[in-house]
């Protein structure tokens, strides 16, 4: 196995971009207002799919893949520079070390309270200020097993915005064969705490900056969801989609559901929830999957994870420049976040997010990418079209 590890004055390719190999590069990506380089990896797939990925907060700037033309473009935002990443913290990074939101100032653990770094609403959100998005990670490169990638590793200090224990995570992007990037996690603590870790990349099948995703498709294959509060905190139900807006198991247009007249909808400006995912056999079950009918690019999303936040960039109101020289508009993209649910700590009935010292919490998540022929059928594309990427019912 050949390795190369980044260090802050150290650049270099680790090995040279083989034809019909999968690959890893390592280029400059500029400094922190403090001065510390950044760097970032190009991981290319024997497909010929690109990814790029920063060590700065694990950030996927670009995820380069054709169109039903061959024609390839970046399918993930991207901001203009890495001062714009530093000001707008969780912006397609790694989000952790409690990915979403946890209400009541903190969290119990064994009978203990313990007071996290809450806002004035006893919430935090997404674990904080400075969190995981906001460190700059170890990195080592890496060609083994037909897979080639990036492993980040990071370690959170006891206490961090008041999360007990010294947290280890490790994060691994990789890509193969196929136009499939990977991303394992892996986190281990020396005292017991809560742990919940997602990517919270920003996609438009349509390429970033081509505007509004409302005339794509979106799948998810979840019979129940967790509705919200007017702050944006699970209620504690686990209620059914069915005969509601969220009933997203067959393909609707993104627009014409974000518009319903919904309060869940209309209290977040459209979906920003927890969708709980039905499962199903095989290691990897389907968990959503999305289309644009323009490009004929599809996504196929496949986790570990019993829930996936779907959120439809509610907040981007133009003050955001993305790379492509535009400003980032509300619903110019979409999330699909892999995860435990929102404020488990806080709801007996939620899957536990609780990590006991000594044990290691471990997830994978798969973001599956390819085409498909126009199909001119207005109830979507159909699940046969996307089942060799596995967009089906698990």
């Amino acid at each position: 196995m050949t390795r190369w590890k980044a260090t802050a004055g150290a650049i270099a390719m680790l090995v040279p971009a083989l034809a019909h190999a999968q690959s890893v590069s390592v280029e400059a990506a500029g400094n922190l207002a403090d001065g510390r380089a950044v760097q970032a990896f190009v991981l290319t797939s024997k497909a010929g799919m690109t990814v790029r990925i920063l060590s700065y907060g694990g950030i996927i700037t670009g995820i380069r893949v054709p169109d039903r033309t061959g024609r390839k473009d970046n399918v993930v935002l991207s901001l203009a520079s890495l001062a714009e990443y530093e000001h707008r913290a969780n912006f397609s990074a790694i989000i952790g070390r409690y990915a979403n939101r946890i209400s009541h100032g903190g969290v119990t653990i064994d009978g203990r309270f313990v007071k996290l770094a809450a806002n004035a609403h006893g919430i935090i959100s997404h674990g904080g200020a400075n969190a995981l998005s906001a460190q700059l990670w170890q990195a080592e490169t890496f060609t083994a097993g037909g897979r080639a990638g990036v492993h980040l590793t990071d370690t959170s200090p006891d206490g961090a915005n008041g999360f007990p224990g010294t947290l280890t995570t490790e994060v691994t992007y990789s890509v193969g064969a196929d136009d499939t990037l990977r991303i394992d996690y892996r986190a281990s603590s020396d005292k017991d705490t809560v742990i919940n870790l997602t990517n919270h990349a920003f996609f438009n099948l349509a390429g970033a900056g081509s505007g509004s995703t409302d005339n794509q498709w979106i799948r998810i294959f979840a019979s129940r969801f967790t509705p919200i509060d007017d702050t944006h905190v699970p209620t504690g139900e686990i209620a059914p989609v069915a005969g509601t807006p969220f009933d997203l198991r067959q393909w609707q247009r993104i627009g014409a559901r974000v518009r319903a007249n919904d309060p869940q909808l209309r209290a977040s400006h459209g979906f920003d929830h927890n969708f709980v995912l039905d499962g199903g056999n095989g290691p990897l079950p389907a968990a959503a999957c999305a289309y644009d009918p323009g490009s004929g690019r599809a996504l196929v999303v496949a986790t570990t994870q019993p829930g996936i936040q779907f959120y439809t960039a509610n907040g981007f109101d133009g003050s955001l420049l993305g790379s492509t020289g535009k400003t980032l508009r509300q619903g110019d993209a979409f999330a699909l976040e892999t995860q435990h649910f929102p404020d488990s700590p806080n709801h007996a009935n939620f899957p536990s997010t609780l990590l006991r010292a000594g044990t290691v919490f471990r997830s994978r998540t798969e973001f599956r990418f390819g085409t498909i022929a126009a199909t001119g059928d207005p109830d979507g594309p159909g699940a046969a079209a996307l089942d060799r990427l596995g967009c089906h019912a698990p």
